[in-house]
This record gives structure tokens, sequence and C-alpha cells, in this order.
């Protein structure tokens, strides 16, 4: 079912591409060559200008722009897809310090968002037992902190589920979803790309004068069902074809709200970050869609972040975005908690040495999902089944398609990453769901909900 286009006034804003050269820093004028001079007077020499300072980048407390973008893949045009259908992302991950080897720490929305925006595992979370996730108020958000320090918090989601009620929209003050749409528990059957700029401008328009702001938007598009746009060039009518019109689409409307906020007077105060609550499936490991299972076509997600005064770059080493918790709160100035995990990014966001750690990535028995874990440590992955039953092992480095099974092959490499798992799950408190309901697998939610 196709949306009418929401109306918009935008403003103008100029974007560096990729291939844009970098400025050299300004060189000491040269000296003019010394006229003969009669002895015994010399020639007094030439003044030499001192190089301007360079302006010191801002330190900060910056606003916070967080945009997901629903079963947003890992094989996006800045990372080698030749279809040009997200030029508007392209354009600021090439200003951004981009992570090409990021993760969701789930692979479906219930699981994964909670996991970024409670800076916790799922496993940690006191939560119901069903597929559709919901989180008491028992539960700390990041996003409760920063209300507390002052911010002003913001959030726009063009599903039904994200409607107040689930529990992440714990400390936001602005919760919204779009209207004119119903709940499906099965799929997406709306286009919402338009009507979410638009009410992500108005949210932001609330915000009192000289106030600072975290805002997380949740654009839906590219989720299932696939919907061809007339804005979009034809890319065909297979279902990756159609998702790729869905990922202009949304590309499209990102950038129309990047333009706005450019002409905004806390834009050059304001850090974004670009990432994706799961990636999406096209029969790769005889799958579609997404959850259920922790595949790498599932969890491998872009992830980049735009501070101001940042130097631009990729960084390879693995990372997952639970670090978005923190590096939130670090971006804005507020403490963290001690019971959140993951490391903020900004100490490499501005230059550091990005140091080797390892990346959970959890699935909890549901009503839908049996349990799975994975670590990924360097170039290789742990795949967990169920409480410890069953481990695979795969090096994602010459096998990123995880066709091979190296658990047999070599034990020595699989006794190592087992022996860092259990000490990386062994370290994080576990909460079993509530509700009463069965779940898959077996086992009953007969969790704490306070």
């Amino acid at each position: 079912m196709r949306r009418g286009l929401a109306p918009l006034v935008l403003l103008a804003m100029g974007c560096g591409g990729p291939g844009e050269p970098a400025v050299a820093p300004a060189q000491p004028a040269a000296s003019p060559p010394l006229a003969p001079a009669a002895p015994p007077v010399a020639a007094p020499p030439a003044e030499v200008a001192s190089p301007a300072p360079e302006p010191k980048p801002p330190a900060g407390p910056f606003n916070v722009l967080l945009i997901l973008v629903d079963s947003m893949r890992a094989d996006m045009p800045w990372a080698g897809y030749p279809r040009a259908i997200a030029p508007n992302l392209t354009k600021l991950e090439a200003e951004s310090v981009s992570y090409t080897r990021a993760y969701s720490t789930s692979s479906y929305t219930a699981k994964s968002v909670a996991a970024l925006l409670a800076a916790q595992y799922p496993s940690s979370l006191k939560r119901s037992g069903f597929f559709f996730t919901k989180y008491p108020e028992s539960n700390l958000f990041i996003a409760e902190l920063l209300q507390q320090a002052g911010v002003y918090t913001a959030s726009a989601h063009g599903h039904m589920y994200m409607k107040r009620g689930n529990g992440m929209d714990q400390g936001f003050a602005e919760w919204d979803v779009v209207s004119g749409i119903s709940f499906d528990n099965t799929t997406d059957r709306h286009v919402t790309s338009d009507k979410l700029t638009a009410l992500a401008i108005s949210q932001l328009q609330k915000k009192p004068e000289g106030q600072r702001f975290f805002m997380y938007l949740h654009y839906m598009d590219p989720h299932d069902q696939y919907v061809k746009h007339k804005e979009s060039p034809d890319f065909g009518n297979s279902l990756r074809d159609r998702y790729d019109s869905e990922m202009f689409f949304t590309d499209l409307w990102i950038g129309k709200l990047l333009e706005w906020c450019a002409g905004q007077p806390w834009w050059k105060d304001t850090a974004i970050m670009v990432s994706a609550d799961h990636g999406e499936a096209f029969g790769e490991h005889k799958m579609y869609r997404h959850a259920f299972e922790l595949w790498n076509v599932l969890t491998h997600v872009p992830m980049f972040v735009r501070v101001p005064g940042a130097t631009p770059r990729r960084i390879d080493t693995p990372r997952g975005n639970i670090d978005l918790g923190k590096t939130t709160l670090e971006l804005h100035g507020v403490p963290v908690d001690p019971r959140f995990v993951g490391e903020s990014l900004v100490p490499e966001i501005r230059g550091a040495d990005p140091k080797p750690r390892p990346v959970l990535l959890d699935l909890p028995p549901d009503s839908n999902n049996s349990e799975r874990r994975a670590l990924i440590d360097g170039d290789y992955k742990l795949l967990i089944f169920g409480n410890d039953w069953k481990f695979s092992l795969y090096d994602l480095k010459h096998d990123p398609q995880e066709r091979t099974d190296l658990a047999k092959k070599d034990p020595a490499k699989l006794a190592e990453l087992k022996e860092t798992y259990r000490r990386v799950w062994d370290a994080i408190p576990k909460v079993k769901p509530y509700g009463g309901n069965k779940l898959m697998g077996g086992g009953v939610a007969n969790g704490p909900m306070n």
C-alpha cells in the first residue's frame, strides 16, 4: 500500500563526497632571496610567517541523532555493492568513522534495539517471553539517564510494535509512531519513510531552545514487504531488487531530514550515528527475512558515527552496536550506570587505536525463537546452540558466508573460542523471561517482572 509523500520545507546543505581530497595544513611562507649587500653591512633576514593555528575540534557535549534503518544489510554501496541504492548515506559514511565489521546484538528488532537502548544484553533484561517482547519499568534505559541530565529525548517510528508501551520508550519525552498504519505481526505493509522524516522534524521543532537532544529514529521501509518506488531506479522485480528500491526510498528521506537539520543552529554541535537493528536474508542458509538464527547475513550490519571535528576513517576491528549506548552517554557528557555493558567508541572516534575485544551476540529463547548465542573474536566466530549443547566454528575472513563448520577440523581454535565465550558469557547476569508462556526449545517463561 503506497502512502502519499508528506509535505516538507527543506533547506539546502552542502555535503562532501567520498572522493574529495583532504585539505593540507597551511605552510609557512617562503623567505625571499637576500639581495647582495656591500660589506660590512649584512641584509636583515626576512621574517617567516607562522602558520595559523588549526581550530580545535569541539569537545562536546553534543546532541546525538541515532538513525537505525530496519533490515539494512552490510553490503551497502560504501562496502562495495555495485548499485547506488543509498547516495545520501554513502556521503555521510565518507564523513564518518565507519566500522566495517559491526554487529547487531541480535537478529530481530525486539531484542537488538532493546540491547542498544539499554546498553545491556537481552538475556540480562527483564522481559516478556513473547516474540514481540515487552520490557517493564524495572529496567534502566540510557534515555532515562539523559532525561535526568536535562537532555530533550525524542523518538519516531514506522511500525505499531514500537508504539508507547513496549518498554523501550522509557526516558523519552516524545515517542511517536507515524499516523495511518496498523499492526501486522507477520510483516510491514506500509510505506513510512516520508512520514517519519516529517514526524522527526516536528519533534525537533518542539525542542526547547538551547537544550541538547538525543533523537532515535527507526526507518522501517527496507523491512518486507518490499515495495518498488517510482522515486528510485527500476532495479527489477526480485526480492533483492525490490529491497534495493526500498533502500533508495529510505535514503532519499533520510537525506531530506539531514538537509533540514543542516539549516538549524544546533547542527554544528550534533553527532550522527547510523546502524541497523539486524540484517536481512535472501536465501542464504535457506533463510529469508530475519530472526531465529545468528548467521552473519542477519547480524553483520553497517555502523558509522560522524562527530564534529573527528577525522573520517574506517575501522576493521569487530565491534557491536551495543557500544552505541555508552557512546551516546559520553557524547552527552553523562556518566554511565555500572550495569551497562559494551565500551564507548568515543576514544576510537577521536583517533585512538582500536583494541581487539570479543563481540557477543545474544538471542534468548521466547515464544518463536530458540536460544542462540555467538562470539566473534578476531576473524573467527563461535556459534552456540541452545544451552551450550552444540558449537559451530567459522573463519569469517575466508568464509564470510559461513559455509564450512571448522569445529571438527580445528579443535584447538574451537577450544580457544569456547574458553573466551565462557569467560564472557559467565560474567553477564541472566534473567528468565516472564509471562507463563512456553518457550521455543523447551521451558516456560517464569522469570521476574520487577
